[in-house]
């Protein structure tokens, strides 16, 4: 899989490349993660690649014609496919789907904005996936393109050591993560649950499943709408047991037989 991050600001970016899970999969080439500099392409001395809105108003915006061209020039280095997105308070929202969506392209260009954001023309012209990361405001794409790298990245095979960690989190199988817990078995008077000292994985299992949909009806109710229809029945179950009045989709909620309760 490989990444192309187009900013004003790589300093801001390559740190994150060098680091963590991120940077030994770059290392050993599962992924490859290239920052540009969009002012290689500003066609002048000063590397302007800014400037006034037309119909005035505040700030700056950037020039279709940089942009243009490093996209053009990028996507000429690698003739293969590539996905070219556009990190934009207007965009669609990353959630997992989107990420699992992502994982699939062999190569994202990632164009980061900067004041006011992009001449319209960019997105007229290119057509790419506009992708948000939030109804809140940064002061560029940077940190949105980064969020980016890192869903996706984990999911590429050999980046995790560990897949069935990838699998098992959160929002992967459309509920929150269950709580996790160390030694020492103790901490001001907080015992680890017994049962997950049992050494029984099955129930160590139930446990954990029990313990991520109450979290999930709890906190995030809106998860549970929108998975129900590929929940299992066990699942659905756990679910009507801890909040019999919350409203889902149709289909047999009878309930499963509970002989895994610890």
């Amino acid at each position: 899989m490989r990444f192309d991050i187009l900013t004003l600001f790589p300093e801001l970016v390559t740190p994150f490349r060098d680091a963590g899970v991120l940077g030994k999969a770059v290392a050993r080439g599962e992924i490859a993660l290239d920052i540009h500099d969009l002012r290689q392409w500003a066609g002048n001395k000063w590397g302007q690649v800014d400037d006034e809105p037309y119909g005035g108003g505040a700030g700056m915006v950037l020039q279709a014609p940089p942009v243009l061209a490093a996209v053009r020039d990028l996507e000429a280095r690698d003739p293969g496919p590539v996905l070219v997105v556009v990190l934009s308070p207007r965009g669609r929202l990353l959630d997992q789907e989107l990420a699992e969506e992502l994982a699939q392209q062999q190569r994202l260009i990632l164009l980061c904005g900067r004041y006011e954001g992009f001449d319209e023309r960019i997105i007229e012209i290119l057509r790419p996936l506009e992708l948000s990361i939030g109804d809140f405001v940064l002061g560029g794409g940077e940190v949105a393109a980064l969020a980016v790298v890192e869903a996706v990245s984990r999911l590429v095979p050999g980046v995790v050591g560990r897949p069935e960690s990838v699998a098992g989190d959160s929002f992967s199988n459309g509920l929150l993560d269950y709580p996790c817990y160390t030694r020492p078995a103790e901490v001001e008077g907080r015992r680890v649950p017994e049962v997950l000292r049992s050494g029984d994985h099955e129930k160590v299992r139930y446990w954990r499943l029990r313990r991520s949909v109450e979290a999930t009806v709890a906190r995030r109710p809106d998860l549970v709408r929108r998975n129900w229809g590929r929940y299992p029945e066990e699942v659905r179950s756990l679910v009507r047991r801890h909040d019999p009045d919350l409203e889902v989709g149709v289909g047999d909620t009878e309930d499963w037989v509970d002989e895994h309760e610890p």
